[in-house]
């Protein structure tokens, strides 16, 4: 329990800083929100009047704070260039949309990374393994937005496979919806699951070095066994936290991959407010995309928790 709420206390705290950074930064950034939104015609007194509204004659201090308390109601303002429309309301949107693009591209990861380790490790030194090593080293070396307008040319244009750019929202289908999302998911997957399968193969390499492997197999059990029931789950602790590091690159490729596939969601958003200076909204979801990765991060170290007690007793004994 101690454990627990030390993980909790940690990610209210990192978020908090976050919230801290995100606003100062966007404050010292050159550039007046309230002169974007009055246009080059408004006169003095209009833009004072303006600046007064949006609160940006206080102290940044006074702002923080005031913006802060809104921000923990569910009042996070108006945005600028959504026509005055509510920055909760946006995001709720398109929440959704960056959530299951993350689900499935992480679904897909752990889809390809634990098979191609296990056989890599299972058949080491020969024609698979070494297509493995040229996965990770291509996969590993490729952005993904290269594989996003690789995919819309061959599976898009050539293949006839999905329509680039004809976005399919869940409420009209959610199974086109989902094939709407694949091909973008798999390019986020493809690079991501190259890394986590050279570090679990690294993994699973090294426990088949241990001593219980080595009595394991004196029993006759064979390897694909020994790998499959007993190294894997202890290879995976190590490998769940780096997934957790694996999730961040999720959310940040999601937001050149949501623009490359045309596809409505946070980080389109994000882009869109960035372009116009849009600082509440730029605000609201940099917070947000930093709460979603802090909670992946806590519910990775809860994770391993579960698997491996002992991480719980000796956090409890310190």
């Amino acid at each position: 329990m101690n454990f627990l709420l030390r993980r909790i206390l940690i990610a209210l705290l990192t978020v908090f800083l976050v919230s801290i950074i995100c606003f100062l930064c966007f404050s010292v950034i050159r550039g007046d929100p309230a002169s974007y939104l009055a246009g080059t015609d408004a006169s003095a007194g209009q833009l004072a009047q303006l600046r007064e509204e949006m609160g940006l004659n206080k102290n940044v201090f006074a702002r923080y704070f005031s913006w802060l308390f809104k921000f923990v109601s569910g009042n996070m303002g108006n945005s600028h260039i959504f026509r005055g429309e509510a920055i909760s309301s946006l995001i709720t949107q398109r929440l959704p949309v960056t959530i299951s693009l993350a689900l499935l591209s992480l679904f897909l990861i752990i889809l390809i990374s634990i098979p191609l380790s296990l056989f890599s490790v299972k058949r080491q030194g020969n024609t698979v393994d070494n297509i493995v090593n040229f996965f990770t080293a291509a996969g590993i070396s490729t952005p993904g937005f290269f594989l996003g307008l690789l995919f819309i040319f061959i599976f898009g244009f050539i293949l006839k496979l999905f329509i680039p750019g004809a976005y399919v929202d869940y409420n009209e289908s959610f199974l086109g919806f989902l094939g709407y999302l694949f091909f973008p998911a798999l390019a986020i997957a493809i690079p991501n699951a190259a890394i986590l399968t050279k570090f679990l193969r690294s993994s699973l390499f090294s426990e088949l070095q241990s001593d219980y492997v080595r009595t394991i197999k004196s029993k006759g059990a064979s390897r694909f066994y020994v790998l499959r029931c007993h190294v894997l789950k202890n290879a995976s602790l190590p490998s769940i936290t780096m997934l957790a590091m694996i999730i961040a690159e999720i959310f940040s490729g999601s937001i050149i991959i949501e623009q490359v596939f045309s596809i409505p969601g946070i980080g389109r958003l994000l882009i869109a407010a960035i372009t116009s200076r849009d600082y509440p909204l730029i605000q609201a979801l940099m917070v947000y995309i930093a709460l979603l990765v802090v909670i992946a991060n806590t519910l990775a170290d809860i994770f391993i928790m579960i698997i491996d007690p002992r991480i719980r007793v000796t956090k409890d004994i310190r």
